[in-house]
Order: structure tokens, then sequence, then C-alpha cells
């Protein structure tokens, strides 16, 4: 029997206004669909708006990691640790950890890195593309990135994951004792004797995920592309092997086809069409602080103080810091001190940044899936006319423009 023709561009509602769904409806609306995009919130206004903000292309090794065995006691009992695991009385949190636990392995960790290479490749040249076409300015860099580590253990580990993601073609990347780290970033000066060595990638970048959001939203909205905000998806409606509209707080959307990419809410609204869709939140937290003052006070290039599990990106005149893993289910609320965790750590880290007023303290849910692959395209049991985009954990602004691409190609072929 022949085999289908590709789907012809109709309409289709994404499930999401992060940079996800965002970079989704780009990518739609480029290749001829009718696009509503419908979000409970603002545009960017999830996890995407206060992020890391690095555009980490080459390091993009998976939380699930055999490492984690021996780091667990102190990441769990520690009263300052980077990780926090607070039980709650939900089956979900405890199913999601010991699949999470279960990958954490060599041959699990090698081949999600492989993975996520190759979709970070695609991310990179598809995101470029898109600030090209469109202009936006959100504060972006090419400056590079130095992954910093404390002790000769997690140095080691370090060189061994560089040499395997150069033979899974990664891009240039070298391994560097405290001084030359300071060579290439004088603003460590002060810091280089509590570190073994790091990790430069020249090529990463880092940009203002907010601002991406914010300028795609406006060109979106100028093409055409229709956006129901304020407007939470409660369910679907189903005639056999296809969805045939969303369920919203305004009413239903009726479409052709349909793509989840609704973050940490994406488990919840999977399951009501009976999927398993792996996604739990990993909650962290960010300050953006200015920093245009003394010369080498602040960092030029992307930096993570592997240690503390914190990222600082330069956005323009502003120092982005992110970081901290808490899995404490849907809680969104700002604890003053993990904030000030993070202020501590810039001090340490920067000496000669001074004091802001007004930190921006923020935090948001990252979805993240157990192995650390994204969700992407059709998924079996689910409608035919239903594809998936979701699950990026810590890297959604790196592989969203990727992602978008793959789910995108996926959605043009028949199911």
């Amino acid at each position: 029997m022949a085999k289908p023709p590709p789907l012809s561009p109709g309409h289709v509602v994404v499930v999401g206004a992060g940079i996800i769904g965002l970079g989704m409806a780009w990518c739609l609306h480029r290749d001829g669909w009718q696009v509503t995009v419908v979000d409970r919130g603002q545009p960017g206004g999830g996890a995407s708006g206060g992020n890391g903000a690095q555009l980490s292309y080459s390091y993009v090794q998976p939380l699930a990691d055999p490492s984690i065995w021996r780091q667990l006691p102190k990441l769990l009992l520690s009263s300052d640790s980077p990780l926090k695991f607070r039980p709650r009385p939900d089956p979900y949190q405890w199913s999601w950890g010991l699949r999470f636990l279960a990958a954490c392995r060599d041959d699990v960790s090698r081949d999600t890195t492989a993975k996520l290479l190759a979709l970070a490749a695609e991310s990179r040249t598809a995101f470029e593309a898109m600030l090209s076409q469109t202009g936006i300015d959100a504060d972006f860099s090419a400056t590079g990135k130095l992954v910093l580590y404390p002790d000769l253990a997690s140095f080691d580990a370090a060189r061994r994951q560089l040499d395997l993601q150069a033979r899974l073609g990664g891009q240039p990347q070298t391994a560097l004792t405290p001084a030359q780290c300071v060579a290439v970033e004088p603003a460590l000066a002060e810091y280089a004797m509590r570190i073994a060595g790091g990790i430069h990638t020249p090529s990463e970048c880092a940009a203002d995920c907010l601002k991406v959001c914010e300028g795609l939203h406006q060109r979106l909205v100028a093409a055409g592309v229709r956006f129901e905000l304020g407007c939470e998806v409660t369910g679907w409606v189903r005639n056999g092997d296809r969805v045939v509209a969303v369920r919203t707080t305004t009413g239903d959307l009726a479409a052709d086809a349909f793509v989840l990419a609704a973050g940490t809410a994406s488990a919840p609204l999977g399951r009501q069409l009976g999927l398993d869709v792996p996604v739990y939140p990993l909650k962290g937290y960010s300050i953006t602080l200015p920093v245009d003052g003394a010369a080498n006070a602040a960092p030029r290039m992307s930096v993570t103080d592997i240690a503390r599990k914190v990222v600082f990106a330069r956005l323009g005149k502003r120092l982005r810091v992110a970081g901290m893993v808490e899995l404490v289910g849907e809680d969104r609320r700002v604890h003053r001190d993990r904030i000030d965790a993070l202020l501590s750590t810039t001090r340490n880290v920067f000496p000669h940044i001074g004091d802001a007023l007004d930190p921006e303290p923020w935090s948001g849910l990252r979805p993240a899936t157990p192995t650390g692959l994204p969700l992407l395209g059709r998924t079996p049991g689910a409608p035919v006319n239903l594809l998936l985009n979701t699950g990026h954990g810590a890297l959604g602004f790196t592989l969203a423009m990727g992602s978008a691409e793959r789910v995108a190609r996926a959605l043009r072929q028949p199911a």
C-alpha cells in the first residue's frame, strides 16, 4: 500500500509561549502553517524569562551522570547544597526520581551526550539564522565559555568528557590550568587559586532569552500568528485517533494539528490523553546585576562554576547569575536564602562586582526528562496529529530552535 502524502499546511495550535513554543511557531509559520499559540501567561513568562542565558552548544553533558551517585549524600544532606530534594506525597515525583537514578549510567550518559550535541549543532544554525532574519536585539554575544572545576578528580572527569565530545564531533575545547583561565578571563584573577582548572570553549554564546521571546512574539503577531494569552489549556477534545480541539478557560480551539510545548504542564496535559510524558520541574533561581563598572570586575565570557552549580552570563551591561536544582514540585516561590546564596557566590568568584540595590530575584521551573533528552515529535499511543516539544531541562534556550526544526519536519510527514 502506498504511503499517504505528507501533510499540507493547515492550522496548528501550539500549547506554550516560552522559547520552545515561540521557536515552534516561528518555524511553522515559515513553513506556511496557520498558527495559534496559547499560554496561561505571557511570552517568556515561565522558565524562559530569567534563565541562565547561556547558549551552551558544546557543553551538553546531562545531569543524569554516573558521578551523581558519589555526590548524592552531600547533594541531598548538606544545608547549602545546590541540589535539594524535598519529598512530597506525590508518586510522580518518586517515579521520576527513580527513572533519573536509573539513567545515571555511563552508557546512557554517552548516548545522551551524542544526541544532544547533534541537536545543539542544528539549533545553533537555526538560532543564528532566526536572529539574522529578525534583527532581534537580545544582548547576543559569542565570547566563549569557561567551566571551572574545584579539584583534580572533577577536572580529570571533565577532560574525559572533553575527549568524548571531541570524538563525537563537538566544537574545539581546551583544558586550561588556573593561570590560563585567568589569561582568557582576567576577572577570575582572585578566584584562580581555588580551582584545579577549566574547560574553555571559544565558540559558546549567550543572549537574553526573555528579549528573544518578546522579539519573536512581536514579529509573529505582525506576521499574522494568533496568540491566546492568559488562557489556560484544561483538556482535549478527541475524536478517534485524532485531537480535534484543545479545551481552554476561554473556549475550545480547533485545529488540524497540535504541538504540546507547555514545559512542566506537559506531563499532566499528556496524562489526560493516556500518555507517559516523563517531565518533572527542576526549580532554578537567578539574579541579574548591573556591571557597567571597573574593567575586569565582571566576566566578559560565560563562566560556569561546577562546584556551586552556578552559571554567569554577560548580557551587555548586566550579569545574569543562575543556578540551583530543586525537586520540589510546582513551587514557584522565590526563597530569599537561595537568592542570598547566588549573591554570596558572585562575591566569592568576582569580588569586585558591587552590590545591587535590586538583584532582580527570579525562579523558574525547568521541564526535565530523566535522561536529559527532550521529547520531540510523535510518541507511541498519542493521537496522530499531536506532537511533543518538551523536556529540555536546563538546555531549553540552547536547543529551542533545533527542536522546532525537527518537530516541524515531523509534522510534514504522515503519521
